[in-house]
């Protein structure tokens, strides 16, 4: 549950500075849909934690092929979200990439701070180090 607490603590964070940026900037530096790209971030971040968790608990010896495999379903993800906006809308496309993965990097790097920090203790008790 450290998880989700951290999360949600995260997402406030992001959603207050997304509404004061939005506020005083109007939609010159944020895109009408940041609100739904901040929901697919919240959701696929809570998937790859959780598939990460799933392979930790059933092979620890392969952690990185859950934690690379988990990666590489949200690039994959982010990739088609991005080929399905481009397509299907032809408004603020370069707007829309930008506040994506400005929001790809910040989801990512939470990711990889709360599995190193969740998941490091034991592993290393696993490896004998």
């Amino acid at each position: 549950m450290n998880f989700i607490r951290n999360l949600l603590i995260f997402t406030g964070v992001m959603s207050v500075s997304i509404g004061l940026l939005a506020h005083y900037t109007g939609t010159a530096l944020v895109h009408p849909f940041i609100w739904y790209i901040l929901g697919f971030f919240v959701v696929v971040t809570t998937g790859a934690y959780y598939i990460t968790r799933l392979g930790i608990s059933y092979d620890k010896d392969n952690f990185q092929l859950y934690f690379f495999g988990s990666m590489g379903l949200r690039m994959i993800l982010s990739i088609g979200v991005i080929f399905v906006y481009v397509f299907l809308f032809s408004e603020n496309e370069l707007q829309f990439v930008f506040n994506f993965f400005v929001l790809y990097f910040l989801f990512t790097g939470f990711e990889i701070y709360s599995i190193l920090a969740n998941f490091a203790p034991q592993l290393k008790k696993h490896n004998g180090v």
